[in-house]
C-alpha cells in the first residue's frame, strides 16, 4: 500500500469541486489501506501571491521528504497548490499527478476584463491581450504542466485544448472522468423553479441568463430562477425540490452541478461549451451561451409539460456510472504506470 498526499486549495467545510473531489478520493483510498494525507490552504489564504506559493512549496516538501518509491501525490489545480507541489516534487524526484479541473488563466482574464470568451477560442484569440500577470502565470502554468509525471484531465474536450495551448506531450496525459454516481430518488418539484449556482463570477454568465429568464417569464408567469450559493448538502435539498437545473455559463468543463442533476433525474439546460457534451448529448438541452434568445428559448421549452416529461424519461434512461471506486481506480493505474523522475 502507499502514502498518498492529495494538494487541493479548498477542503470541506470548504465548497467547491475540489474540495469534494478531494474528500472522496481521500476516503475511498483510505478503505483500500493506503495512508492518505491532505494539504490544503490554511494560513496561506491571508498571504499575498507568491508568499502562499512559498509557504505551501515549504509544506509540501518537509511532507513529502519520507516518500518512498509507490508513494505519490495528487495536485487538484495548476496554480494555488499544482506549482509549488509540483517544484517539490521535481527537487526530492517523487512521483506526481497533477488533476485539471479549471483554467485560472482563462477564469482570470475574464474577471478582469469582462471579455465572455469561451474557452476554446481563448488561447488562439486572446493571448496577446494578455497583462504582464497573466502572461507570468501561463509561463508557470506551462512549466508545472510539462514537469510532472502525469496530467489527469476531465474530458477529452479540455485536455485537446491545453496540449495545444500549453505544446504538451500527449502520452502523459490521462482522461479521468468525473463522478457519475448511481440514481438518487427525488421529489416533485414544488413549482416550475429552475435551480443554478455555482461562484458568483462573470464567466457563469448569469447577466445573460437573468435576462433570458425575464424574457421568458413574460410568455409564462409560473415558472421561477433560483441561483443559490450554498454548501453542497443544502444545494442537494434544494435540487431534490427543483422544477429543473439551467447553467449558462461562458464554458464550463465538466459542471458537477449537472452531473447532480442526472444523478437525481431533474431534466436541465446547459452551456454546448462544455466537455460533457458528447457524454450527454442526448439526454439533456443545450445552449449557445452567447445567444440570450437561445437560452430564452430553451427554457420555455421545457417549461412545456409535454416537453418536461419526454427530457425527463431520458434522463431516467441514462444509466451510465462512473463511481469514486472508478476513479480511485484509474488514478491508481496511471501513478503506477509513471515512472518515479523525469
Amino acid at each position: 500500500m502507499s502514502k498518498i498526499l492529495i494538494c487541493t486549495g479548498i477542503y470541506p467545510p470548504r465548497i467547491g469541486g475540489p474540495a469534494q473531489y478531494a474528500k472522496e478520493i481521500k476516503e475511498e483510498f483510505e478503505r483500500r489501506g493506503n495512508s492518505v494525507s491532505v494539504l490544503t490552504y490554511g494560513l496561506e489564504r491571508r498571504l499575498p501571491i507568491l508568499i502562499r506559493h512559498e509557504l505551501f512549496f515549504w509544506k509540501t516538501f518537509f511532507k513529502i521528504i519520507t516518500f518512498g518509491k509507490d508513494d505519490f501525490i495528487i495536485a487538484l489545480d495548476t496554480a494555488s497548490v499544482g506549482w509549488p507541489a509540483a517544484l517539490a516534487a521535481k527537487i526530492l524526484r517523487k512521483k506526481i499527478i497533477i488533476r485539471i479541473g479549471g483554467d485560472f488563466l482563462w477564469e482570470s482574464y475574464i474577471e478582469r476584463t469582462g471579455d465572455l470568451v469561451p474557452l476554446r477560442n481563448f488561447y488562439p484569440e486572446k493571448s496577446g491581450l494578455l497583462n504582464q500577470k497573466e502572461r507570468l502565470i501561463f509561463r508557470i502554468t506551462r512549466w508545472t504542466l510539462k514537469n510532472v509525471h502525469a496530467l489527469v484531465f476531465s474530458t477529452h474536450w479540455q485536455k485537446e485544448i491545453f496540449e495545444k495551448a500549453y505544446g504538451l506531450d500527449s502520452s502523459k496525459n490521462f482522461v479521468v472522468e468525473n463522478f457519475y454516481g448511481p440514481k438518487n430518488h427525488a421529489s416533485e418539484p414544488e413549482g416550475k423553479i429552475f435551480l443554478s449556482g455555482g461562484r458568483p463570477i462573470k464567466l457563469k454568465n448569469n447577466a445573460r441568463l437573468i435576462t433570458a429568464f425575464a424574457e421568458a417569464q413574460k410568455v409564462d408567469p409560473t415558472i421561477a430562477l433560483s441561483i443559490e450559493e450554498i454548501p453542497y448538502s443544502q444545494f442537494i435539498e434544494k435540487l431534490k425540490s427543483s422544477y429543473a437545473v439551467i447553467l449558462t455559463s461562458i464554458s464550463d468543463i465538466s459542471p458537477n452541478l449537472i452531473l447532480e442533476a442526472v444523478r437525481f433525474n431533474k431534466p436541465f439546460i446547459t452551456t454546448k461549451e462544455t466537455g460533457i457534451y458528447e457524454r450527454l448529448k442526448d439526454v439533456g438541452l443545450f445552449i449557445n451561451p452567447e445567444d440570450t434568445k437561445d437560452i430564452t428559448e430553451k427554457i420555455l421549452f421545457l417549461a412545456d409539460r409535454k416537453n418536461y416529461e419526454a427530457q425527463k424519461q431520458k434522463i431516467e434512461s441514462f444509466t451510465f456510472e462512473h463511481t469514486w471506486a472508478h476513479i480511485c481506480n484509474e488514478l491508481l493505474a496511471i501513478a503506477k504506470n509513471t515512472h518515479e523522475s523525469h
